[in-house]
């Protein structure tokens, strides 16, 4: 193979790995294309982790094979990894050690010193070099530990659950130096759980349960896929009027499919005498119809529409895969 030839940074090719008598990763197969943020998603104990474990060469897999670059061997001075659980000397100078990460990765002492201290300033650390880590928080800590995974520049970041620990204010640092590694020349593979973040931040995604590929693609490519063609989501919220009977379920989906959204219409209770109706919508469809005969028996008290997003699309995905009870279960295992 080719390396200068290939878009791919990374191509997985049927992967499996058993554990006892439980298949957690069931022939996987996606590539990583250079220079994007590729997001790597699925319920808890869907194999994710086990799955980025093989691509780092730290387990085997039983079957299949892992590229990097072009070559079957993975360069890990070329990678940095942001693993889910913390793995620091908690005793040791935070300045220490992203020294010692940093020659573990192939730079110089000085060198990982130098890098070290200049993620410690874009992370808003710098005054804690010289700190222990175990003076310093949890989100302090994730900082430190995502340091120490891409101070020497790597061609591949894996990071899993990288924003654990964050609040919502280091969340968004968190997006823009991603972003920032992008730019730089670093591709990344990005496996989290807080969807509203992952949507915004990356190129392409790959869904799996049970170990095992449900969608993937672009969030365009996904929302067409598995809504049928349905771009938009319609909430309304309904309630009665004045001496008028309560909402209900039945008369509100009859009212969209008149008006010609035959597709799945959502109805939930919003309250006590109230509903909110959700409908996907095609683009550009005319919701007036519905709308009309909605406002012609109830008070129409909310109405908004959203392009449907990758929280939807992982519920609808996940759960057209699994079921509910299924994820349930998975979920008690996990």
């Amino acid at each position: 193979m080719n390396a200068a030839a290939s878009p791919s940074i990374l191509a997985v090719h049927g992967i499996t790995k058993a554990f006892k008598d439980r298949v957690a990763v069931d022939a996987l197969s996606f590539e990583v294309q250079r220079g994007e943020i590729f997001g790597f998603l699925g319920p808890n104990g869907a194999g994710k982790t086990t799955s980025l474990r093989m691509i780092l060469g730290i387990t085997h897999p039983d079957s299949g094979t892992v590229t990097f670059d072009g070559s079957p061997t993975v360069d890990r001075r070329r990678i940095g990894y942001l693993p889910e659980e913390r793995g620091l000397f908690e005793d040791q100078k935070v300045i220490d050690t992203l020294g010692y990460l940093g020659q573990l990765r192939g730079m110089s002492p000085r060198e990982a010193r130098a890098a070290g201290m200049q993620w410690l300033e874009r992370l808003g650390l710098a005054d804690r070099a010289k700190s222990k880590l175990n003076e310093l928080s949890k989100g302090m800590q994730q900082k430190i530990q995502f340091a120490g995974a891409v101070l020497h520049a790597p061609t591949l970041a894996v990071l899993d659950e990288p924003f654990s620990g964050l609040d919502p204010l280091n969340q968004e640092l968190f997006l823009s130096v991603v972003r920032d590694l992008r730019d730089q020349g670093t591709t990344v593979l990005f496996s989290a759980h807080q969807l509203n973040l992952v949507e915004r931040l990356c190129d392409r995604f790959l869904l799996i349960a049970r170990g095992r590929e449900v969608i993937t693609g672009s969030l365009d490519a996904m929302r067409s896929a598995i809504t049928g063609g349905a771009s938009e989501t319609l909430v309304l919220e309904l309630s009665a009027r004045d001496d008028g009977p309560s909402p209900d379920a039945a008369a509100a989906r009859a009212a969209f499919h008149r008006a010609g959204i035959a597709g799945a219409v959502k109805v939930e209770s919003a309250g006590v005498g109230r509903l909110r109706v959700e409908a996907g919508l095609p683009p550009l469809h005319d919701v007036g119809p519905a709308l009309a005969a909605l406002g012609g028996m109830y008070a129409i008290t909310r109405v908004e529409t959203a392009p449907i997003g990758l929280h939807e699309i992982y519920l609808r995905a996940v759960r057209s895969a699994m079921g509910d009870s299924a994820l349930e279960e998975d979920a008690a295992r996990a």
